[in-house]
């Protein structure tokens, strides 16, 4: 399910394009969004930049399977991490 709170998530992590297609994908469902559309085009301006994603991170995060591996995650978003 594609939410306002996981485009965040994705963004927050680096994670642009990912973020930018379900801002747009909540945005073709409900085009009144202003969350959506003002994130789009916050993030239209930045596409450039997305090299330095954490392609690790991005895989674990989608596929997390265990109580365990979300309290990793957590910790990771919240800068204890040993991945960057």
């Amino acid at each position: 399910m594609q939410t306002l709170t996981l485009a965040s998530i994705y963004e927050l992590q680096g994670l642009k394009e990912e973020a930018l297609q379900i801002y747009k994908d909540i945005l073709e469902k409900t085009p009144d969004n202003s969350d959506a559309k003002i994130a789009i085009k916050r993030l239209s301006g930045m596409r450039k930049d997305f090299r330095g994603v954490n392609e690790q991170m991005k895989d674990f995060f989608v596929k997390m399977e265990s109580q365990i591996e979300l309290n990793e995650f957590e910790r990771w978003l919240l800068g204890g991490n040993k991945w960057n």
